[in-house]
C-alpha cells in the first residue's frame, strides 16, 4: 500500500489567507516527499469555504512539481463539467512536461449544487458531460489531428500541445461518492477510481463493483483504488483527539454547508438520492468518523490497527490518501503528525 498527501482546502478568508493556506501545503508537499509519502493531490471547488481555495488543482500541483522530485501529482480531481476538453488537455499536457511525466489525472462530475448555479450548468447534464469531457479530453492525450461533434463541444482537426510526456497520456482516475453506478462507470471505462469513505456504508461492495465491471468490460488486473482520510498521528490518545476533533467537525459542516442545495430540496435525476446522502453526512461526527475508519487519529499503534482493519473490511486498496491540515490545523500540527506516521507507521506498510 502507498501513502500520499491531499490537500483539500476547508477555510475561510477571515481563518487564513490563500497565502498562507498554500505555503504550508507546499512545505508539506516537499516534506512529505523526504519523508516516503508518494504522491500529492489536490481538488478542484469553487466559491465556498469548502475546497474554494482550489478552482485550479493543476496550478498547485505545478507549483509542487517545481519542490519535488518523485512524488506523483494527482488531480483529486478535475469538473470536466466546468471546464472545456481543449483547455484541459492542454493544461494535462503542459504540467506532464513540467512533472517530467509524474502527472495523475482524476476526473469528478461535481455535486455542489451552488457551483452548477453558478456556472449556469444544469446538474442534469452532469453524466453526459463527465462521459463526453473525458473522452475528448483521452482522444487529444492520445491522438493528433481530433475533431469531434458531441452534444457539449464541437472542433475540428485539432493537435493538443504540448504532447503528453507520458506514453500515451499519464493515468486516469475516476471519483465516486456513495453510488454503485459511479463505481461501476470507473470499472466499465477502466479507469482507476477515487472515493471517499466519509460515509461509512458499503465500501467493500463498492470496490467490489468496481472491480467486477472492470472484468465484465474486459480490462485486465483489479484496477487501482485510491482512499481519503482525515489522519493525524501524535504521541498519545488523548492528544490526538484534542487536536483534531475540533476541525474534523468544522470540515464535516462545511461539506454539509457546501452541499445545502441537494437537503433545501433541489434534486436531479443524474443524482439520485443525494439528499439522502447530505443527510446522512450531517449526522457524522468525528467520533462516527473515527468508528467508521474513515479518520486515522491516534497514536503511531493505534493508526496501524485502525488501517489494517480498514484495509481487511474492505478488501484491500492500493493508496491511502490522506488529508494532513485539514480546516485549520496548524502546519506543524500536520508537520509532526507526518514525522511520526513516517517514522513508525509507514514502515509496517512499505517494507512488506
Amino acid at each position: 500500500m502507498e501513502f500520499g498527501l491531499q490537500f483539500f482546502p476547508d477555510v475561510s478568508p477571515a481563518q487564513r489567507s490563500g497565502e498562507d493556506y498554500w505555503a504550508d501545503a507546499l512545505y508539506l508537499s516537499q516534506l512529505g516527499e523526504e519523508l516516503g509519502f508518494t504522491s500529492i493531490r489536490t481538488v478542484e471547488h469553487y466559491f465556498h469555504p469548502y475546497g474554494g481555495y482550489s478552482p485550479n488543482p493543476l496550478l498547485f500541483l505545478a507549483a509542487a512539481a517545481t519542490m519535488t522530485a518523485k512524488a506523483r501529482l494527482i488531480t483529486g480531481a478535475v469538473l470536466p463539467a466546468f471546464n472545456h476538453p481543449l483547455k484541459l488537455a492542454g493544461e494535462i499536457g503542459m504540467l506532464d512536461a513540467i512533472s517530467h511525466g509524474r502527472l495523475e489525472v482524476g476526473f469528478a462530475r461535481a455535486f455542489l449544487p451552488h457551483e452548477f448555479e453558478r456556472f449556469g450548468v444544469t446538474p442534469d447534464e452532469s453524466i453526459a458531460r463527465f462521459e463526453e469531457g473525458i473522452e475528448l479530453v483521452r482522444r487529444l492525450l492520445e491522438e493528433e489531428h481530433v475533431s469531434a461533434e458531441g452534444r457539449f463541444h464541437q472542433f475540428s482537426d485539432v493537435i493538443s500541445l504540448p504532447r503528453p510526456t507520458q506514453t500515451p497520456r499519464p493515468p486516469f482516475w475516476l471519483a465516486a461518492l456513495a453510488t454503485p453506478s459511479s463505481f461501476e462507470r470507473a470499472g466499465r471505462l477502466g479507469y482507476d477510481v477515487m472515493a471517499i469513505p466519509l460515509a461509512g456504508g458499503q465500501m467493500a461492495d463498492l470496490i467490489g463493483c468496481y472491480r467486477e465491471a472492470r472484468r465484465q468490460a474486459g480490462h485486465t488486473g483489479p484496477g487501482r483504488v485510491m482512499l481519503a482520510f482525515h489522519m493525524l498521528c501524535t504521541a498519545s490518545e488523548e492528544q490526538a483527539i484534542s487536536i483534531a476533533r475540533g476541525p474534523l467537525n468544522a470540515y464535516l459542516k462545511s461539506l454539509v454547508d457546501g452541499a445545502a442545495g441537494w437537503s433545501a430540496g433541489q434534486s436531479s435525476a443524474d443524482y439520485p438520492n443525494y439528499d439522502k446522502i447530505v443527510a446522512a453526512l450531517s449526522k457524522e461526527t468525528f467520533e462516527t468518523q473515527c468508528e467508521k475508519g474513515a479518520a486515522w487519529i491516534g497514536t503511531p499503534d493505534a493508526i496501524s490497527q485502525q488501517i489494517k482493519d480498514y484495509y481487511s473490511s474492505v478488501g484491500g486498496f492500493d493508496i491511502a490518501s490522506m488529508q494532513v491540515n485539514f480546516n485549520v490545523l496548524e502546519r506543524g500540527e500536520a508537520e509532526a503528525s507526518m514525522r511520526l506516521f513516517a517514522a513508525e507507521v509507514l514502515p509496517q506498510f512499505t517494507h512488506q
